[in-house]
């Protein structure tokens, strides 16, 4: 194995390990949270979506991605390659929508409550579980093309308008298909990312004039919390942001040639995932619930390991 395919595939390895655990970290933190209080509050809700989301990506695109680069190969059969992209196609589509959907659930939460926004805050925390299914059903049917295009790898020549995954092949046929397809997900995309950073600049200018208004006064611990979320949504936003712009970058390349070289896309695919292995960590560092309930396990844990050291002394 030489220099470069080892530091692609630790990199890979470490992508995935330390993403996988962040995410099921955040979802384990958000079930113990369910069980000890009677309901998860509405960004909580969406940022336990958010994970679950960020770890099906993971899974189901990094994983295979990992072991095909250390060599394994004929990892899944042709109907394997249907269900695993058109997984991963899903859950990275839901983790854009998710993020944008945080960044505009906040925006409308510390807004000023207005004519409209007074007769709408109140019910927004029962229209979460609605925007979920109307964005799961909303991606699904845009990736239904996903599954017709996907297949195992094959012996030989890659044909043209394929895009070689390593461990499956999308093969587009032709170049209209090639281009009808990057068209709709970039579309959807690029809308989705419109809209979480018009909302994360509102959220950035509500931030502004609340900073001006409350110079020389005493915040009440309500103010802060507000101000402690909506910076925590602006700043995953910038963070989605900067991967999305690497990662279409290097799509609409991919677009413009007929046969994609697999540096090209396996680098695509590392940045496309960086947002779903970072994005945790910074959900753990910067949400006091799901902190506390990592250090509570952490310190339940402590005893039972020093009772068991001194037991073997």
């Amino acid at each position: 194995m030489d220099l470069c395919v080892t530091i692609k595939g630790v990199s890979f390895l470490l992508q995935t390990g330390l993403g996988i655990l962040g995410n099921i970290v955040v979802l384990l933190a958000y079930a113990s949270i369910i069980c000890t209080e009677p309901k998860l509050l509405p960004v909580d809700m969406i940022l336990c979506h958010l994970a679950f989301a960020n770890l099906m990506l993971l899974l189901t695109r990094c994983v295979p991605q990992t072991m095909t680069v250390f060599g394994l190969k004929d990892l899944l059969n042709d109907p394997g390659c249907k269900v695993v992209i058109y997984a991963y196609r899903i859950g990275r589509a839901l983790s854009v929508c998710i993020t944008c959907m945080l960044s505009v659930f906040q925006a409308m939460t510390i807004a000023p409550a207005g004519p409209r926004l007074s007769k709408l805050k109140p019910v927004l925390p029962s229209l979460v579980l609605p925007t979920f299914a109307a964005l799961w059903l909303l991606n699904m049917a845009i990736c239904i093309a996903a599954p017709f295009f996907s297949m195992a790898p094959r012996n030989g020549t890659i044909p043209a308008f394929t895009l070689n995954l390593g461990f499956c092949h999308v093969d587009f046929r032709d170049n209209m298909s090639y281009v009808i397809n990057g068209v709709a997900v970039s579309g959807r995309d690029f809308a989705f990312v419109a809209l979480m950073l018009g909302s994360s600049g509102y959220i950035l200018l509500l931030l502004h004039r609340h900073s001006e208004q409350v110079k020389g006064i005493r915040r009440s611990h309500g103010s802060r919390a507000e101000t402690r979320a909506a910076k925590t949504v602006v700043t995953l936003v910038v963070l989605y942001v900067v991967f999305f712009g690497i990662d279409n970058v290097i799509w609409i390349y991919m677009l413009t040639v007929s046969k994609v070289s697999p540096v090209v896309a396996d680098m695509r695919v590392f940045f496309s995932s960086c947002y779903a292995s970072l994005s945790p960590f910074f959900i753990i560092s910067s949400n006091k619930k799901v902190k506390r309930k990592i250090v509570c396990a952490a310190e339940h844990d402590q005893p039972l390991v020093d009772t068991q050291e001194s037991n073997e002394k």
